[in-house]
């Protein structure tokens, strides 16, 4: 069943929240890898965490998985398993804080960079701060889960930041109680409340000063620089074009067909076609382009050989992934490899590739 995400812009999620559910799944029974693949994700590629991938799949992964699991709290599980390091350099940003309310305003500010279709809204209210969650537009059935994962993920992010609870601290929570909450009810840090008008992290103003016992000055300067340039780098990236991109990256098989690409995303062969020609981009620019990272990574990371190498990238031997980098770079593959393993003082300047 597949089922459609917003229709507001898909920045897309990051692909190690996807894994990490995949390895909870493991421990429900399930076949993990299946089911990924049944989506149609690569697996090894939700190991990164450089890759995002689209609502779309995101969606169509997690409905599945609350089916075939049977358990409707998958998105308080993953909040569990959620440590700070996971979320990249926002994570890093907000371990090295100096206050609770330093940590929670990078998070207000950058949440977009770990789940873009959300956004923080802060009001005071009796003492305490209220930090609202928002949903740009309906993410389908993700609303839910990723409530659960953020919020209850919020609670355990603030016992990991100070060392202990947060005493007053709170959980509002829209709609009555889900039937399933009084399974978990136990193991959340702080007091949840349904039938709330709001689904918001509620902070007593007199709390927000305490330290974070992982407090560093300098690393936190330069974790919130990347972030900017993240943020940055995420806006650029909201054109159609990067959405293919992000499907041809996680995709199993690999290289997707574009019948593939273009259901993913609910359009057209012919609109996929259209809409990236307007962005003077085509499908096939876009997975030679991913074909070249993966192929320099493989070569650089890796001990595999030009004929896994080229199965991996889907030529059918290692002759035509032979042709088709020498294309893109100017270098065989094994000159490249022989190249990155020298010490950087004695590499030549690398000819800037124009995959075809």
């Amino acid at each position: 069943m597949r089922v459609s995400a917003s229709n507001t812009q898909d920045l897309g999620m990051p692909a190690i929240y996807l894994h990490i559910l995949a390895e909870l799944l493991k421990t429900l029974g399930l076949d993990e890898r299946d089911l990924l693949l049944r989506v149609g994700l690569d697996p090894v590629r939700l190991q990164s965490t450089d890759v995002r991938v689209s609502l779309a799949q995101a969606s169509e992964f997690v409905t599945r998985a609350t089916i075939e699991s049977g358990e409707p709290g998958l998105g308080i599980m993953l909040a569990r398993e959620l440590k700070l390091p996971l979320h990249g350099a926002l994570g890093v940003a907000v371990m090295s804080s100096r206050t609770l309310q330093d940590a929670l305003d990078l998070m207000t500010r950058y949440l977009t960079l770990r789940a873009p279709h959300l956004s923080v809204s802060c009001h005071e209210h009796d003492g305490a701060m209220h930090y609202a969650i928002l949903s740009d537009g309906d993410p389908g059935p993700l609303q839910g889960f990723i409530m659960d994962a953020m919020l209850f993920g919020c609670a355990f992010m603030g016992e990991q930041l100070t060392g202990s609870d947060i005493g007053g601290a709170e959980i509002l929570r829209k709609g009555p109680e889900p039937a399933y909450f009084g399974r978990f009810r136990q193991s959340i840090v702080m007091p949840v409340n349904y039938g709330a008008r709001e689904d918001a992290l509620v902070i007593p103003n007199r709390i927000l000063s305490a330290p974070i016992r992982f407090s560093d000055d300098q690393l936190a300067e330069s974790s919130r620089a990347q972030c900017e340039d993240a943020l940055k780098q995420l806006t650029e990236d909201a054109g159609f074009s990067c959405r293919v991109r992000r499907v041809i990256e996680t995709s199993y098989p690999f290289p997707p067909k574009l019948a593939r690409v273009a259901a993913t995303l609910f359009v057209s062969e012919r609109t996929l076609k259209r809409r990236l020609q307007e962005e003077q981009a085509s499908f096939q620019n876009l997975v030679d382009r991913v074909r070249l990272d993966r192929a320099r990574e493989l070569l650089t990371s890796t001990s595999m050989n030009l004929i896994q190498i080229a199965e991996a990238l889907g030529y059918a031997d290692a002759a035509n992934f032979t042709r088709a980098f020498k294309r893109w770079t100017g270098n065989s593959p094994s000159h490249y490899r022989v190249r990155e393993e020298q010490p950087a003082g004695t590499l030549l300047r690398t000819k800037t590739p124009t995959p075809a």
